[in-house]
């Protein structure tokens, strides 16, 4: 038999683990076993996972449910290498340099590309300009640029480089911001390299996966009869689009579910503004009524009419027409959503506001001004957001809130202003060349009125 081609996954999160690696899984399943998963993380902040992973050889249990709550069990096997961390990355280097490694993809979540809305490095993030200056490796950027010199130099032939983010165009994004960090360091040799060996499809992932809770592992022994350290869990839905743009072979993901396109671009579009700014809405809203879960928000009339009005009013019109049924991924998504066995939590998908809102929010705004339109639905998740941000600084958010993209100093400044509201209209980083759009002040000012109706707060 011959030796299997490698799939590098850097991010060894719940989410890879119900994800890409079942889809190889299940290709596993079918017989195909031509290619395998190598996982690694770029920082240390899951080292239990790594250790639980290396101890059971790479093995796992993956537990779906349906909004029904039927669970089924399946043991995913498809990684196969366990690359432990270590300060300097330096059996991440060695292993990525191997010639049998095909592909390296990543999950290290939207706002770990530090990227603008304009697709150029935010210089904002002392991690970036430490790994720009100091030759660290603190990002996506400085630990490929580190893997790919060391491949490079062991003339181990081309590779792909695979975005598995919610990111709009996150190839294209992932590309953009590659080559700038490279051109700031003005590193000409590995830009010339990947020229002519790499290529930076893109991808749309879609599968809610919730942190697994200790219960998990309960249920894992209890079904499966094995003791396992780091199960995951998720929805029975399960989606993968990708842009069949390889510079060096890849799986047959398409046998088993997995859509090969030439555009993304359609299935993206759907997926960030029907399902991820509706997950959004519902986390913030919901954490503003007091709920701890998605199904919970979900399940408020009131908070489902939100996201309901915002999908059909606003975004509809923009996206139609569309080789997919929005009307009917609208539905789908709430179904999934209102899920009360998966426990999806407000914290998870609450968190990250400041790049959600430019990324997933703003888009649509823009559109609906350039046609001329209102934007009374959408302008609903800003003020979410910033009624939001206000309890936060007030201390009245029930659970730590994690944003990578915002400047903390700077957001307690703006909401303590004498008119938080218009400093938050004017803010550059959720809104782009918006910012101070009287339009948009308008829309927000009325918004924030009606959710503070909703809310009891006249």
């Amino acid at each position: 038999m011959s030796t299997p081609s490698i799939i590098l996954h850097l991010g060894l999160g719940s989410f890879h683990r119900a994800h890409q690696a079942v889809y190889l899984q299940n290709l596993h399943d079918q017989g195909h076993q031509d290619w395998v998963l190598a996982g690694a993380n770029i920082r240390p902040d899951m080292r239990a996972v790594e250790t639980a992973l290396t101890t059971q050889h790479g093995a796992y249990h993956l537990e779906t449910v349906t909004p029904a709550g039927e669970r089924t069990y399946q043991e995913i096997r498809s990684i196969r290498h366990v690359i432990p961390w270590d300060e300097k990355l330096a059996g991440l280097i060695a292993f990525g340099s191997r010639p049998d490694v095909k592909i390296i993809s990543f999950t290290v979540t939207e706002a770990g590309y530090y990227l603008t809305p304009q697709h150029v490095l935010d210089l904002n993030f002392p991690d970036l300009v430490s790994d720009l200056e100091n030759g660290t490796m603190l990002t996506i950027y400085g630990a490929l640029s580190a893997i790919l010199h060391a491949r490079m130099a062991a003339q181990a032939g081309p590779v792909t480089l695979l975005s598995c983010d919610n990111l709009r165009s996150n190839g294209e994004r992932f590309h953009d911001g590659f080559m700038e960090f490279l051109r700031r360091r003005k590193d000409e040799a590995l830009l010339a390299w990947l020229e002519t060996n790499s290529t930076t499809p893109s991808s749309m992932v879609d599968r809610i996966t919730p942190r697994p809770l200790p219960e998990v592992a309960e249920r894992v022994r209890d079904a499966c009869g094995v003791e396992d350290a780091c199960p995951v869990m998720a929805e029975d839905f399960i989606q993968w689009v990708i842009e069949d743009r390889f510079a060096a072979g890849r799986p047959g993901w398409e046998t088993v579910g997995a859509e090969l396109v030439q555009s993304v671009l359609p299935y993206e579009e759907a997926k960030i503004r029907l399902l991820n700014a509706a997950h959004a809405l519902i986390a913030w809203a919901g954490t503003l009524r007091g709920y701890l879960f998605i199904h919970e928000g979900t399940l408020d009339e009131d908070i489902r009419a939100f996201s309901y009005n915002y999908v059909t009013d606003d975004v509809l019109p923009v996206l139609e027409p569309s080789p997919i049924n929005l009307a009917a991924y609208r539905d789908k998504v709430l179904e999934r959503f209102s899920n009360a066995y998966i426990r999806d939590t407000n914290q998870r998908v609450a968190a990250d506001g400041y790049s959600k809102i430019p990324g997933w929010i703003t888009p649509t705004i823009r559109e609906r001004f350039a046609r001329g339109e209102t934007i009374d639905s959408v302008a609903i998740i800003p003020v979410l957001f910033f009624v939001f941000l206000q309890r936060w600084a007030a201390g009245q958010i029930p659970f730590t809130y994690q944003d990578q993209a915002m400047d903390e100093t700077q957001v307690r400044a703006m909401l303590a202003t004498p008119a938080p509201l218009a400093a938050f209209c004017r803010d550059q980083v959720l809104w782009g060349d918006l910012a101070g759009d009287a339009r948009l002040e308008a829309a927000i000012t009325s918004a924030h009125t009606r959710v503070l109706a909703w809310l009891g707060e006249h």
